[in-house]
């Protein structure tokens, strides 16, 4: 039996999607751009597609440019914004995904901007009064790129007040929203947000589709040139079947929030309170282990100086359970999470990330434990 507690990485398709997406790949295969019949029923499907996505979030079908996932999403919108209007400043927080991180610190240097990270508390909590001090002065001159849901340590940014103080300050406001859509509902007409990026692979989707959220009104430059495609913002022949596949997921993920979410806290609580009873010195980075106050998919769990947790993961791996201790952008890198360095985490102890999907079960925490037990060597019975 193999455990899957790595669903902030990515979450299995759902069969539904996937039967969806198979009836499409039968039966619609012209080229979206093409002027006939068939051209025409792939057109019909992509747009209809952006409309159900556009119905999740509070939309208009026009505000939704279909990508790859949200790195390319994020690239877009920082790199779009920068350029259409000339920006000078950007503030993002070393919290970020590395997709945020890595395109603001390349257009620092690529366009000499100014680059500023917020400061945050031990629990990763971002210093809002300083972002407010700082869009006092030169406002109109600057991009605010924070995510909504931290990936790793779980923690919530208080997206809509953020949005508030850049639209009084003049600055523009992009938000990587990846963890958060399909979790937790959006309303952009309630989000003072300029663009925000959503990846289906996050919701059981397929992966490779994503989609931007762009405001109306919002210039946004092409990042691709060619051929004119999604509002001449991202040229390419359109991956139709994996946007049915994201906005079917979407739909369900939408229609079935309240129950999905439910069962997930469920999970993620007994997870919680199995951690404290059976291993002593546990702890829990950020927010991640405040139920009511966090990305309920997310526990990110502080293990005690050992040296047999040296290779947790590894172990973990060994016995079929898929955890990660980190972004899986960075899973590769030899160095910690940048995350829990971030909010100055003890290098002496090991961070795992659990994250749980509407597919976990209680069963799977104890077996779980149980390995987590045998690795540590603690061989007290669950």
């Amino acid at each position: 039996m193999s455990i899957y507690l790595d669903s902030a990485a990515s979450t299995s398709l759902d069969p539904v999607v996937k039967e969806v997406m198979i009836e499409v790949m039968d039966s619609v295969y012209g080229n979206p751009s093409s002027t006939h019949t068939h051209g025409r029923a792939s057109k019909a499907m992509l747009e209809s597609a952006r409309k159900q996505i556009a119905k999740a979030i509070n939309a208009l079908p026009s505000e939704i440019i279909f990508t790859s996932g949200g790195t390319e999403s994020d690239n877009i919108a920082i790199k779009g914004l920068v350029k259409a209007y000339g920006l000078k400043r950007i503030i993002t927080s070393k919290l970020e995904h590395h997709a945020v991180l890595h395109i603001t610190e390349h257009l620092s240097k690529d366009l000499d901007l100014e680059l500023i990270f917020l400061d945050c508390d031990k629990e990763g909590n971002l210093d809002l009064s300083q972002l407010e001090n700082l869009l006092e002065e030169k406002g109109e001159e600057t991009l605010v790129t924070l995510m909504h849901a931290n990936n790793e340590i779980g923690n919530i940014l208080d997206i809509k007040k953020v949005g508030l103080l850049c639209k009084n300050s003049g600055a523009y406001f992009h938000s990587d929203t990846v963890q958060s859509i399909g979790h937790f509902p959006v309303d952009v007409k309630d989000l003072h947000v300029h663009s925000m990026a959503g990846a289906a692979h996050k919701f059981h989707g397929p992966k490779g589709s994503g989609f931007l959220y762009v405001k109306k009104g919002t210039q946004m430059p092409a990042l691709i040139e060619g051929g004119g495609q999604e509002r001449e913002v991202r040229s390419g022949t359109e991956n139709v079947w994996g946007i049915v596949g994201l906005a079917k997921a979407l739909d369900i993920a939408t229609e079935q929030m309240d129950s999905h979410t439910a069962h997930i806290k469920e999970v993620k609580q007994y997870m919680k309170e199995q951690l404290i009873e059976h291993i002593d010195d546990v702890q829990f980075n950020g927010m991640s282990a405040d139920l009511e106050n966090s990305l309920y998919t997310v526990l990110n769990v502080s293990f005690p100086p050992s040296e047999k947790n040296s290779m947790l993961l590894f172990a973990l791996d060994l016995q079929k359970i898929s955890v990660s201790g980190g972004s899986a952008c960075s899973s590769g890198a030899s160095q910690g999470s940048h995350v829990i360095a971030g909010i100055d985490g003890d290098s002496s102890r090991t961070s795992v990330r659990f994250s749980f999907s509407k597919e976990n079960k209680k069963d799977e925490i104890d077996i779980t434990i149980g390995k987590l037990k045998e690795i540590l060597g603690l061989n007290v019975p669950v």
